[in-house]
C-alpha cells in the first residue's frame, strides 16, 4: 500500500513539474506598446499643445476669407451680405483660436484683418500691433503692416499711416498693391506728388506691359489719377491709353472690379475714381455725375480739379456737331433728242 501511494504522489510531482516547464518555455504573450514619442513630438507638444487645433481653425478661417474675397466679383446685395457673415464667423473662430495660442502670428493677422472688415477696428488695430510687436517690424507679413496703415489712414491719422504703409514698399504683390495705393494717395495728399509718383512707378516694371494682373491694373490705375489731380494731364492720358490698348474691351470691368476691393480713404475718392473711369471710357453722363459728387462731398483736397472736369464735360457736349459740307449733285447730262431708251 505505502508502494501504490509512493508511486501515484511521483505521478503527481512529475506533472506539475512538466507544467512548470512548459510554462518556461511559453511565456504570455506581451501587450501591445504605444508608439515611442520622438523629442521632436515632446517639444512641439510642450511649446503648441493645440497646433493641430489651430491649424483647422486657421484652414477653416482662409476658405471662409477667400470665398468672402471671390463674392466681390458681384455687385448683388445678397453677395455683400454673404462676404459678411464668412468674415464674423471667420472673426468668432480666430477669436478661439488666439485665446489657445496668443502669440501665433498668422492667427493675429488674419484675426486683424476679419475684424477690420466687420468694422471692429479697435480689435484690428491690437491684434495687427500684437502680431508686428511678436514678429518685429522687418519679420512680419505686409499684410499686417499694409492693412494697419490702412486703417490709420480711415481714422485721420495720416502721418501714422505714412509710417506703416512705407513697410509694405517693394515689389508689386496681391497682399501690397492696396498698401502701396494707399501710400501713394496719401504722400499726394499731404503735398508730395513726386513722392507718391514714385512710389508707383518704383512698383511698376519697366517694360511696356502688354498683360495687367489685378494688382497692376489698380496701381497703374492710380497712377494715371494721380497725374490728372497734379493736371499732369498728358502722362495721365498716356498711361490710360497703355491700358486701354493692353486690355481692350476687359478695360473697364478690370478697373472697376478693382475699384470695388479698395476701401478708399477718404471714402469720397471713391467717386473721383470713378468719374476718371467713366471719362476713360467716353461715358461722359456718368462721369459728370461721380466729379460733382466728389466736388459736393466737402472740402475735399482736389474739389478744383474734379470741378475742371465738369466744366470740360459740359464744354464738350455743349459743342455743336461739326457741319459736314456736302459737295453739291451734278446736274444730270442732257439727253440726245434722238434718244430712246
Amino acid at each position: 500500500m505505502a508502494g501504490i501511494l509512493l508511486s501515484v504522489r511521483s505521478s503527481w510531482i512529475l506533472v506539475i513539474l512538466l507544467a512548470a516547464g512548459s510554462s518556461e518555455a511559453k511565456p504570455a504573450p506581451e501587450s501591445p506598446r504605444a508608439p515611442p514619442v520622438t523629442d521632436g513630438d515632446f517639444w512641439r507638444d510642450v511649446v503648441e499643445p493645440h497646433a493641430e487645433e489651430i491649424r483647422k481653425i486657421v484652414n477653416g478661417a482662409r476658405n471662409g476669407i477667400r470665398i468672402a474675397d471671390d463674392a466681390l466679383q458681384s455687385d448683388s446685395e445678397w453677395a455683400v451680405v454673404q462676404r459678411m457673415r464668412y468674415f464674423e464667423d471667420a472673426y468668432g473662430m480666430l477669436r478661439y483660436a488666439r485665446k489657445l495660442a496668443p502669440d501665433n502670428v498668422e492667427v493675429l493677422v488674419m484675426l486683424g484683418r476679419a475684424a477690420d472688415e466687420i468694422g471692429k477696428t479697435r480689435e484690428a488695430i491690437n491684434a495687427l500691433e500684437t502680431a508686428i510687436q511678436i514678429a518685429g517690424p522687418d519679420k512680419t507679413s505686409l499684410e499686417a503692416v499694409g492693412r494697419l496703415g490702412s486703417i490709420y489712414l480711415r481714422l485721420g491719422d495720416r502721418d501714422a499711416a505714412i509710417r506703416w504703409l512705407r513697410l509694405a514698399q517693394g515689389p508689386l504683390k496681391a497682399d501690397s498693391a492696396q498698401a502701396l495705393v494707399h501710400l501713394a494717395n496719401a504722400l499726394a495728399a499731404r503735398g508730395e506728388v513726386t513722392a507718391a509718383v514714385d512710389t508707383l512707378v518704383n512698383a511698376l516694371p519697366a517694360h511696356n506691359m502688354s498683360f495687367y494682373s489685378q494688382e497692376l491694373t489698380l496701381a497703374a490705375f492710380t497712377l494715371a489719377l494721380i497725374y490728372d489731380r497734379d493736371e499732369q494731364r498728358s502722362a495721365a492720358f498716356e498711361v490710360l491709353d497703355r491700358m486701354k490698348s493692353a486690355l481692350q474691351h476687359s478695360f473697364g470691368t478690370q478697373v472697376q472690379n478693382m475699384i470695388a476691393t479698395l476701401r478708399f480713404s477718404p471714402a469720397e475718392d471713391q467717386h473721383y475714381y470713378q468719374g476718371l473711369l467713366y471719362e476713360a471710357m467716353d461715358q461722359y453722363v456718368e462721369a459728370r455725375a461721380s466729379f460733382a459728387l466728389y466736388a459736393a462731398s466737402g472740402d475735399t483736397p482736389w474739389r478744383d480739379r474734379a470741378l475742371d472736369h465738369v466744366r470740360a464735360i459740359d464744354a464738350h457736349r455743349k459743342k455743336p456737331l461739326p457741319v459736314v459740307k456736302v459737295a453739291p449733285t451734278p446736274p444730270p447730262t442732257p439727253r440726245p433728242q434722238n434718244y430712246h431708251p
